[in-house]
């Protein structure tokens, strides 16, 4: 598998972070794995319990709470699939402690391999936030990169390891 790469963070009110790699697997596969939601915890360490609350197949609409160790302690949050465009990417969001964090993956196919990109964008909500916003950002950009690598690497493996 290609090393993973890390966009900078912009220097501006939100934090966005980007991190990319090739998976010797076709779109299709990838698109599969990194949506099913009932074995994310199995396949990615650092998630220590995801509880699906909608019903039916991966989709726009799609709620689920997702538990995982952050800064060594759990961490629960809520999220819901925006946009939904097999095998071609989707767009997940949540709200928690006055920040909206938007997700995007995005799947391009090239051969037998695919280009996965995952955008992760935060937004301030509140007056708090925004005047905090710069300096968690700094603290959090190499935390949050290491997870979101150690998320794709993961998720990677499996799909190269055949598993859909």
């Amino acid at each position: 598998m290609a090393g993973v790469r890390a966009a900078p963070l912009q220097k501006d009110t939100m934090s966005t972070l980007t991190v990319s790699t090739l998976v010797r697997a076709p779109a299709e596969q990838v698109f599969a794995v990194f949506t099913d939601l009932e074995k994310a915890a199995e396949r990615i360490a650092g998630i220590t319990a995801l509880e699906i609350l909608s019903e039916g197949p991966f989709a726009v609409g799609t709620r689920w709470r997702e538990t995982r160790v952050f800064l060594k302690k759990e961490a629960t949050e809520e999220m819901w699939v925006t946009a939904c465009d097999p095998p071609n990417g989707y767009s997940v969001e949540a709200e928690s402690h006055g920040m909206r964090y938007s997700t995007d993956f995005t799947f391009e196919s090239s051969g037998e391999a695919t280009q996965v990109t995952w955008t992760f964008v935060g937004t301030p909500l509140t007056f708090g936030t925004r005047l905090m916003g710069p300096v968690f950002g700094l603290l959090m950009n190499r935390t949050m990169k290491k997870c979101m690598r150690e998320d794709l690497e993961a998720l990677a493996a499996v799909c190269e390891a055949g598993a859909s």
